[in-house]
């Protein structure tokens, strides 16, 4: 199995995930990413090479980047460590300080025994497949072994979350004045930002899961558990709800009946919004084979050219940048808006999304019936040969069958997981119930022929 997947290099902390694999990993990251004409150029100038690290307030966050840092410093790099900050706000931060490169270490909506290792390129961009890949190579080989003045410093980054609200606040079309929002922060990285960058921007906060422990992020809060923020906007009485997870570059919402609103309505309402303004770049929007088959249709029915990749932000990102694109994203929330972030970034998400209720004086029922959502059901089947998927006779045969019996009316997907060991059946369709029998019909084949 390679080290990377689809988001970083993501384990059980202390189990694959451990001390040494961080530093090693660190000290192969400032071989990989310390070559190149800038990196010369900063050495030319007796400048030693600068990197961003943050991470989230799970436990073994403090550990795993103390490793990373020391693998970086250990190569020659000066490290700014930013402490706990999102995801996004690391991304934001590589790019804000002209830094060499950045990691955060995160492992995103994940339970807390779990860690991850992200990192971003010059500029706070994802890493491409071939670098990871020359990144893993060089854990092998040799490191950087600089000596006495040539080893790196390792600094607190004390302004990191300053820098990162005032940038969130310019980029707002419209304040958020009047609105009365309740924020879940998953008990991750945005339980001291969000709430702070919200009532800058002029809203009316009401905050649960923003008591990090180390042990209870995304622990029955956030965005991958979006009832208890639905009971708490009902019961606040508020305008509309926010959900972050735990390294806070997702974005999902309730709007005031409690009701979810998901990625795919997001970005159809920013979409819209963004094309009446003139922002959306070539009338696109790039989105992966998850989006809702809604989704679709609600950006044909508004002159909104859809564009589809693999699941992955990293991959909207890349087609994003192809062509020039300024809005792209992911069911799950991660959304991004090119003109301000380089990778998905929940609060500045939630922040626009927010503002667009104040601007257009809608509720955010009002205007997420921008698109109709087809039901649609997951089922994820575990223990079985992921490569299967796309070579096994029998599954491809169902998935044909079931397609042609949907025909314009519905999908069907199967996609092996990038980070767990499974493999994802997906099927929409007008009905629930025609979805649920077509979904559980694929998933007990792709249990019996793919079974490990």
């Amino acid at each position: 199995m390679p080290l990377f997947g689809t988001d970083g290099v993501r384990g059980l902390a202390n189990g694959p995930l451990t001390a040494e694999l961080a530093l090693s990993l660190a000290q192969a990251t400032a071989v990989v990413l310390g070559q190149g004409r800038s990196a010369d150029a900063r050495r030319a100038e007796g400048k030693r090479l600068t990197a961003v690290v943050a991470r989230d307030p799970r436990i073994s966050g403090e550990f795993i980047s103390a490793a990373v840092e020391a693998g970086l410093a250990s190569s020659g790099v000066d490290v700014l460590d930013a402490g706990v900050l999102p995801t996004p706000a690391a991304a934001y931060l590589i790019a804000d300080i002209d830094a060499d490169f950045g990691v955060m270490v995160s492992a995103s909506h994940n339970p807390a025994p779990d860690n991850g290792i992200k990192i971003f390129a010059r500029g706070g961009v994802k890493l491409p497949d071939v670098v990871e890949q020359r990144i893993e190579a060089a854990m092998g080989g040799d490191k950087l072994q600089p000596t006495g003045a040539a080893v790196g410093r390792i600094r607190r980054f004390a302004d990191a979350e300053d820098r990162y609200v005032v940038h969130l606040l310019a980029s707002l079309p419209h304040s958020l004045d009047g609105l009365h929002v309740v924020l879940d922060c998953a008990h991750g990285a945005a339980s001291g930002v969000s709430p702070e960058t919200f009532r800058d921007a002029g809203a009316r906060v009401t905050v649960i899961g923003a008591d990090p422990d180390g042990l209870n992020i995304n622990h029955g809060v956030g965005s991958t558990y979006l009832n208890v923020l639905s009971e708490a906007v009902v019961a606040a009485g508020a305008d509309v709800g926010i959900a972050h997870d735990g390294d806070a570059d997702r974005c999902l919402a309730v709007d005031a009946a409690g009701n979810v609103v998901d990625g795919d309505q997001i970005m159809a309402i920013l979409a819209v919004a963004m094309k009446e303004r003139g922002a959306l770049v070539e009338d696109t929007l790039v989105t992966t084979v998850m989006s809702n088959l809604g989704l679709h249709r609600a950006m044909q029915a508004h002159g909104i050219r859809v564009e589809t990749t693999a699941v992955g932000d990293r991959y909207v990102l890349e087609r994003m940048n192809e062509g020039g694109y300024s809005l792209g994203g992911e069911q799950s929330g991660h959304v991004i808006m090119s003109e301000f972030a380089t990778t998905g970034d929940g609060l500045l998400t939630g922040l626009h999304l927010v503002a667009e209720m104040a601007r257009t004086g809608k509720t955010m029922a009002e205007l997420a019936a921008v698109m109709t959502v087809f039901p649609q059901v997951l089922i994820n089947v575990r223990d079985v040969d992921r490569d299967g998927v796309k070579t096994d006779e029998v599954v491809q045969d169902a998935v044909a069958q079931a397609t042609a019996r949907l025909g314009l009316t519905g999908r069907v997907l199967l996609r092996a997981s990038g980070t767990e060991p499974l493999v994802r059946v997906m099927v929409e369709a007008e009905s629930a119930e025609v979805a649920a029998e077509i979904a559980e019909g694929l998933a007990a084949i792709v249990a019996d022929r793919l079974a490990l």
